[in-house]
C-alpha cells in the first residue's frame, strides 16, 4: 500500500470517527419538546362589540392578552380591553376596564373533533355606587369543534353582567370560519342570549355576525358586521341601542 493511500485511509476514518462521536453528542445533549407554550395577542379594533352588544359606545378598543397551554390540553389566560358602557349607563361608575380571566381543558377526541370545556370570569374593576349588581361575571363552558364549525354553550353561576339572581342565564353560540382563498377566511356566527329569573326576560336577544379576515405580513386584517333584536326597553344607553347593527374593522396580531 503506497503511502498515499494509507494517508487517504487514516484520513476518511478520522472523519468517520468524528462524525460519528458528533452526532452522538448532539443526540444525547438536544432538549426534548417543551409541553409548555406562551402566546400573546393584541388589538386595535374600531369599537369592542361583545354578544352583539358594543362595550366602548362605537369607539376604538385597544385589546390583548397572553395565553399559557400544556401538551396535556390544560390552559389558562388573561385577556382584557377598555368599556365604556357601564359609566355610560351610569355616570358614577368608574369602571373602563374588561379583564377577563379563564382556565379549561381542551383535547381532540378523533380526526377533526375536539372538545373545549373551561370556566371564564368577566372582571369589570373600578367602583359603584352603593346598592348597584356589580357585572362581574362568572360562566363555565363547554364547546365542540368538527373541522371548520363550532358549537358552544356558556352557563352563568349567578349575577350576570349587572343583572342580579340571574344564575342560569346561559348563551348558546354557532360559528364557523372556513379559508376560502389562501390566507383569507370567511367567518359566521349566530348566538342567543336567554336571561333567567323573574322579570329578566326583555334582557333575552339573539345576536348575528359576519366578516371577512385576511393575514398580511403576520398581521390579522379584518371587517366584520354585527346585529341583534336586542330589545330599546333593555339596551338602550344615552338614548340608543346597544344592540343595534354595527361594523368593526380591525387589526391584530398573535406573538
Amino acid at each position: 500500500m503506497s503511502p498515499a493511500t494509507r494517508t487517504l485511509r487514516h484520513l476518511a476514518a478520522a472523519f468517520a470517527a468524528s462524525a460519528f462521536f458528533a452526532t452522538t453528542a448532539q443526540a444525547q445533549t438536544a432538549a426534548p419538546a417543551s409541553p409548555h407554550s406562551f402566546t400573546g395577542n393584541a388589538g386595535l379594533y374600531s369599537q369592542y362589540v361583545f354578544r352583539g352588544l358594543t362595550q366602548t359606545n362605537e369607539k376604538p378598543a385597544l385589546q390583548g392578552g397572553f395565553d399559557y397551554a400544556h401538551s396535556s390540553g390544560f390552559y389558562a389566560g388573561i385577556w382584557g380591553s377598555n368599556i365604556s358602557w357601564l359609566s355610560d349607563a351610569v355616570p358614577e361608575v368608574s369602571a373602563s376596564l374588561e379583564l377577563d380571566t379563564y382556565l379549561g381543558f381542551k383535547k381532540s377526541l378523533v380526526d377533526d373533533l375536539t372538545l373545549d370545556v373551561g370556566f371564564l370570569r368577566y372582571n369589570y374593576p373600578g367602583s359603584y355606587p352603593s346598592g348597584m349588581t356589580k357585572p362581574d361575571t362568572n360562566e363555565i363552558y363547554a364547546g365542540i369543534t368538527w373541522k371548520w364549525i363550532t358549537a358552544k354553550y356558556s352557563y352563568s353561576l349567578g349575577d350576570t353582567f349587572g343583572v342580579s339572581e340571574a344564575r342560569g342565564t346561559d348563551y348558546i353560540d354557532l360559528s364557523a370560519s372556513y379559508e376560502v382563498a389562501p390566507k383569507l377566511t370567511l367567518s359566521a356566527h349566530w348566538g342567543r342570549q336567554k336571561y333567567r329569573g323573574a322579570g329578566h326576560s326583555d334582557f333575552t336577544y339573539d345576536d348575528w355576525k359576519a366578516g371577512l379576515a385576511y393575514e398580511l405580513a403576520g398581521y390579522n386584517l379584518g371587517l366584520y358586521g354585527t346585529g341583534t333584536n336586542a330589545k330599546d326597553s333593555a339596551y338602550t344607553i344615552r338614548g340608543k341601542n346597544i344592540g343595534r347593527g354595527q361594523v368593526v374593522a380591525y387589526v391584530s396580531k398573535t406573538f
